[in-house]
């Protein structure tokens, strides 16, 4: 069956780093494009990051430019989030997500919490 299962969320504070990681299976890895999602509560879902099928191309907004990095290893079927100089405005659950065409496939999330 289709899995996608992050790993790494934890309590850190503003300033700090942290690298989450997302394991896929049951799929063909390297026909999707690769996202990050969160959800603070109350907000909407927002997307994080996107990286092409092959790494060629990532995309960010602006909230989180300069500070996450999106990457994939193909062999080993991750993706991973580097996220850099953390906020408090960061704390959401974060969620990966492959997609080809209109099939989107969704991890369970892992808790962020940046706070002093």
């Amino acid at each position: 069956q289709v899995q996608l299962v992050e790993s790494g969320g934890g309590l850190v504070q503003p300033g700090g780093s942290l690298r989450l990681s997302c394991a896929a299976s049951g799929f063909t890895f390297t026909n999707y494009a690769m996202s990050w999602y969160r959800q603070a509560p109350g907000k909407e879902r927002e997307l994080v990051a996107t990286i092409s099928r092959y790494g060629g191309t990532t995309n960010y907004p602006d909230s989180v430019k300069g500070r996450f990095t999106i990457s994939r290893d193909n062999a080993k079927n991750m993706v991973y989030l580097q996220m850099n100089s953390l906020k408090p405005e960061d704390t959401a659950v974060y969620y990966c997500n492959g997609r080809r065409y209109d099939n989107h496939y969704w991890g369970q999330g892992t808790q962020v919490t940046v706070s002093s």
